[in-house]
């Protein structure tokens, strides 16, 4: 097996020319191009930061205490069995005031007792409701219980004897001070008319808000170019 040696020179004639040499020729590596750096976001402003973190929290506070008023009223009695009314007059202050949201659950009517503060049907009138304490416990012939009652702050028993029908009787068992006073101030024409401004104007200035958040980035890109 025959090999061929690699040709270094070339015979001419009876001169021999040498073969140029190659040399290498080194480029130099390309520079490396640093990418720019992030812009950093400018920082917002610490007034209107603050602002849209009180904003924020009252409007928390605000979806919360009406979630928990809407529960507590609308869904409680219905979930728990206990009701609630609202003291419209003083004739039991100081321990309920008008605007006042009376607790109240069924508790058997043979139990109930002096001292006792019920919401019961008077017998008279319009047979509405009335939240007085117990100052006498009558037992009827047949059977039935009636009672007697009277307003803390009063200084007269009611003029009646009022029999209680069924087995049970609404005990009051705990006092919400001036529930009563704020849902009727949220319900007032008024309010309800204020809430809505001040709901559209805080969408208003939202909107600005953002707007102007947005003319300040486009502002900062123009600067970065520029630069």
């Amino acid at each position: 097996m025959s090999t061929v040696a690699p040709q270094a020179a070339t015979v001419v004639g009876r001169h021999r020319v040498e073969q140029p040499k190659r040399h290498l020729v080194r480029r130099p590596a390309p520079a490396l191009v640093e990418a720019p750096a992030p812009r950093q976001p400018r920082g917002e402003r610490p007034a209107r930061r603050w602002a849209r973190r009180v904003v924020g929290l009252v409007t928390t506070l605000v979806l919360l205490v009406g979630a928990l008023g809407f529960a507590f009223l609308a869904i409680g009695p219905h979930v728990l069995g206990y009701r609630t009314a609202t003291m419209l007059t003083g004739s039991m202050e100081p321990g309920i005031m008008p605007g006042d949201v009376v607790v109240t659950t069924p508790e058997p009517a043979s139990e109930v007792a002096v001292g006792d503060v019920i919401s019961y049907h008077i017998p008279v009138e319009d047979h509405r409701v009335e939240t007085h304490r117990v100052v006498e416990v009558i037992t009827n012939d047949d059977g039935t219980t009636a009672i007697r009652t009277k307003g803390d702050n009063n200084e007269n028993a009611d003029p009646w004897v009022a029999t209680l029908e069924g087995d049970t009787v609404w005990e009051m068992q705990a006092v919400v001070p001036k529930l009563g006073t704020v849902i009727r101030t949220l319900r007032s024409p008024l309010v309800q008319d204020g809430v809505l401004w001040v709901a559209l104007g805080g969408a208003i200035l939202l909107g600005m808000s953002l707007i102007w958040s947005s003319d300040e980035d486009d502002t900062d890109a123009d600067e970065g170019d520029q630069a």
